[in-house]
Order: structure tokens, then sequence, then C-alpha cells
């Protein structure tokens, strides 16, 4: 018997490719530096730690640009587009849910990371990777702004151009 799933065509979604992708190719790459230097900090602090440090801190520093970048190209969307801070930065009902996963895995990795490296090596410039999530957050948030479908500003006006009062 053959398995009716595999005569079904493929979803529309599949042909197309992700857009946004060099964005999420920046977070997993900005990620992956940060969990290799952090993790070779926790081995060996001396020889690692400077580095460690180093990474954390431009990525930060990444992070809060382009986490103003995001919210600037959302406030000129926001003039026709109901952007909400939850669709925007964690993309919530406004990006495939491939895309959510893409970015905020390494978002959550970023977390746990910086969390565990830190607890490993209290009081050391480890402490400096609690600030690396922004990074992730950012990223999320800049794939959120330029591709995040959002419903229309006027969707809840009356007749006549004037919008409900409230």
């Amino acid at each position: 018997m053959s398995d009716p799933s595999a005569d079904a065509p493929p979803e529309p979604a599949d042909d197309r490719p992700v857009p946004g992708a060099r964005i999420i190719l920046v977070s997993r790459v900005g990620t992956a530096a940060f969990v290799v230097t952090s993790v070779a900090a926790v081995i060996d602090r001396d020889l690692f730690g400077l580095v460690a440090v180093a990474v954390a801190l431009i990525l930060f520093l990444i992070g809060c640009v382009v986490f103003l970048w995001a919210f600037g190209v959302a406030v000129n969307r926001s003039r026709t587009d109901a952007i909400g801070i939850g669709g925007l930065y964690f993309l919530q009902g406004s990006a495939p849910k491939q895309v959510q996963v893409a970015l905020l895995v390494p978002f959550g990795v970023q977390v746990a990371v910086a969390l565990v490296t830190a607890g490993l090596r209290p009081f050391t410039s480890l402490a400096f990777g609690v600030l690396v999530p922004m990074f992730g957050l950012a990223q999320a948030g800049l794939w959120g702004a330029r591709y995040g479908r959002f419903g229309s500003r006027f969707d809840d006006e009356k007749p006549g151009g004037t919008a409900p009062s409230k």
C-alpha cells in the first residue's frame, strides 16, 4: 500500500527560499562563536578568558545596534501595520514556524550557555556572557521587522476613515 502523503504536492513554502536567510545565518554564526569561546574559557580561563569577553562584548554591541535598527524599521512599518512586541521580537504569529525556531533556538542557546558558563565560573569575566542574548533577540527582531506578517492598523476602522474610539 502506498503512502498517501507521498503523493501530496509540497507546500508552497517548501519551494521558496526562506526570507531573511542571512539574518538566520548571522544568528547561528554568532551563537556558535559565543558557545565555542565560552566553553573554552570555562576549560582554560587564563588562555581563553579574554577572547570570550571580547566575543561577548562584540556580540552585545552588535545586538544593541541591530535591536535599535529593528525597532526603527518596526516604527516605520507601524504606520500601516499593527505590530506587537511579541510578534516583533519573539515572532509570535508573525513568522513561519521554521523561521521562529531557527531564530529563537539560538537565542535560547545563548541564554542557557551564558547562565551555565557564568555559574560554573562565578565572579569571573564569563559574567559578560549574560549580555550576549541581546544579539539573538535583536536578530529575531530584525527578521520580524523586515519580513514579519502583521495585520493592518486600519482593519478596525469605521466606514468613512475614522478609527473607533477606545
